[in-house]
């Protein structure tokens, strides 16, 4: 069948499916009937040959078999199917969500921004007009209030006016469509910079919001909500998986669940898990940002404050930077403001798929199976492997990585989102987390991880059989596909935001070793010519000097101090320590000076006579 009949053949069914559904009262998108039609035609239990064309028969057992599933209100997998659908058709990324914003704003003010820039005014009033339509764009574009507000067009107004008063727009029209534009934005920065500055002071601001102070109290409440349902969720996850194991050796209990379907309620809340820790990341990255801009903008606005101080007059190139890095640091608030509430939407959207549970497995009989179980964690089953390492030397033609010999361990894509691929073929479809620690396995370019060192080893001795069980199952169970990531198996099927992280499927492992390497200093002997001059004035200089010494003589002479030098030496006999000692030994006193002075202070006469003896004895008086 040619492919432009094939597409309207599907289209034609999946508008009958709408119409029967639409009958019986269920209003159901045509994204989900497209995405049933395919899962019912991959499921091989119903027997469709994608090989051959549907005959007029098949078409009706398709129909009848799409209608079946998407009018079991009480099945597990539609709501998970209906919930990958609804997430994957409204989440996107921050990155890509951002452009998408930006340029519906651009669009919306696309009009606007023509009847500016296309103006050929040359009257007074048709100035006016013009100027009156610059400052709307000002007001729609920075989002800061409304421009049928009087007081924000007037303080708008006022802070055009001080960096491109009318007077200038001859000058203005003159420009090229691109540089009126480019204008326009840079207006709008500086103005909206103008008026965050003044309500700051606080001689302004108005119809501006405390987006900084929203924010902060928003995002740690809406944290805490999500936090405290995907922790409800992961008990849930905890108690559906202690239920599901014990079932696995017990036929008798796994007939009695059999009506709960509760496997697929393990798939349905572990998507639910996938979902909400998404939305969480978000957030706190969004939390992150915020952080980081609020401590930007109050230096910005100081360095502001410490700028203009009481001047009458600060120049542009000082001030209008300032203006312009504020106007961006508000403009990030604003989107930070619009991420928190669609993610808060999209959560509000999923709660009630967290609350269907209570009618897929009500809780008095959860609690009836889990008497005498103990329900683990994902993080206590990783501890209590945590030292089982599978060892390399019983694999010989497999490779294991290891957070030590490997660089990008943490970023490696794990095949079935983490889970253990051993136990989901072995245990009729139980997820159970893997434990990286015991090893990882790369066969055929792909990263698998196991719950146990056991599964590791049973995984390794033949791969392809396990793979092909979890192939299976999925086409059995189509919301498998998303939530263990089985895009490349089921190529039609990939949802757009993994289409997106396509690239994250190449990442390889960077393999950690030591080594070192020893090379000779040279090798070849050295070929560089030193006396090679590649100037040719240093080369004319060395031949005039050349030149110059076939005319001249060498003479010799000697002075008195030259003559007959040479080396010398002399030879001397080393000191040494003497003493003598004579016949007698003897000793002398010598007196001690004693000199008398009389009459230094003076009398009543005016001439002072002074008297000096000498009282020493003499040296040889005994």
């Amino acid at each position: 069948m040619p492919p432009t009949q094939a597409e309207s053949v599907i289209r034609s069914i999946i508008r009958e499916i709408g119409q029967e559904c639409a009958v019986h009262g269920e209003m159901v998108s045509e994204t989900l009937i497209a995405f049933m039609v395919k899962a019912v035609v991959l499921d091989p239990s119903n027997g469709f040959n994608m090989d051959r064309t549907l005959m007029k028969s098949d078409v009706q057992n398709l129909v009848k078999l799409c209608m079946a599933r998407l009018l079991d209100t009480k099945n597990p997998s539609l709501d998970t199917i209906k919930m990958q659908v609804y997430f994957d058709m409204n989440y996107t990324n921050r990155v890509e969500f951002l452009e998408e914003h930006h340029r519906v704003l651009d669009l919306r003010l696309g009009s606007v921004t023509r009847e500016i820039t296309d103006n050929r005014a040359c009257t007074k009033e048709e100035l006016e007009s013009l100027y009156r339509k610059i400052i709307s764009y000002v007001l729609l574009r920075s989002g800061l209030g409304s421009p049928t507000d009087i007081k924000t067009v007037r303080e708008v107004t006022a802070a055009l006016q001080s960096v491109f008063p009318q007077a200038e727009l001859g000058t203005f029209l003159t420009l090229s469509k691109k540089d009126k534009e480019r204008q326009l934005k840079e207006l709008t920065m500086i103005v909206t910079g103008i008026r965050l500055f003044n309500r700051d002071c606080g001689k302004g601001g108005e119809g501006i919001d405390d987006l900084p102070g929203v924010l902060h109290e928003a995002i740690p409440a809406t944290l805490q909500h999500i936090d405290d349902e995907l922790e409800k969720t992961q008990r849930q996850a905890y108690c559906y998986t202690a239920v599901l194991e014990q079932a696995v050796d017990n036929p008798l209990m796994k007939a009695e669940l059999q009506p709960y379907m509760l496997k697929e309620a393990l798939y349905n809340i572990r998507q639910c898990e996938v979902f909400l820790q998404i939305i969480l990341s978000d957030i706190i990255t969004g939390a992150q940002e915020v952080e980081m801009m609020t401590k930007q903008l109050g230096a910005h606005l100081e360095q502001l404050k410490m700028t203009v101080k009481s001047k009458t007059a600060v120049p542009t190139s000082q001030v209008f930077p300032i203006f312009i890095a504020l106007s961006t640091l508000w403009t990030s608030f604003q989107d930070e403001t619009v991420i928190v509430g669609v993610l808060s939407n999209l959560f509000t959207h999923l709660q009630p798929f967290l609350d269907a549970h209570e009618i897929f497995f009500p809780e008095r009989v959860i609690q009836h199976y889990l008497n005498g179980v103990t329900v683990k964690t994902d993080m206590c089953r990783m501890k209590e492997h945590m030292e089982d390492r599978v060892n390399v030397a019983d694999f010989r033609k497999l490779e294991w990585l290891f957070p030590e010999t490997t660089a990008n361990f943490d970023k490696l894509l794990i095949q079935y989102r983490g889970f253990c691929a051993y136990t989901f073929a072995a245990a009729d479809g139980v997820l159970l987390p893997g434990n990286p620690a015991i090893g990882i396995l790369k066969y055929k370019e792909k990263y698998y991880t196991f719950s146990s060192k056991d599964a590791a080893y049973s995984f390794a001795e033949n791969p392809e059989h396990y793979i092909d069980i979890v192939r299976e199952n999925a086409k059995k169970h189509t919301e498998l596909i998303q939530l263990l990531e089985l895009h490349q198996q089921f190529e039609t099927l990939i949802p757009y935001s993994q289409m997106r992280e396509a690239d994250k499927h190449y990442i390889k492992p960077i393999s950690k070793s030591e080594s070192s390497t020893q090379t000779d200093t040279h090798i070849l002997p050295p070929t560089i010519v030193r006396t090679y001059e590649w100037n040719e004035w240093e080369l004319r200089r060395k031949a005039i000097k050349l030149a110059n010494l076939r005319q001249k003589v060498t003479h010799s002479v000697q002075t008195h101090l030259s003559h007959l030098r040479r080396e010398n030496c002399s030879q001397v006999y080393p000191s040494k320590n003497t003493s003598t000692q004579s016949t007698k030994e003897d000793s002398t006193g010598v007196p001690r000076p004693q000199i008398y002075l009389a009459g230094l202070r003076g009398g009543k006469s005016k001439i002072t006579d002074g008297v000096k003896v000498n009282l020493t004895r003499e040296v040889d008086e005994k």
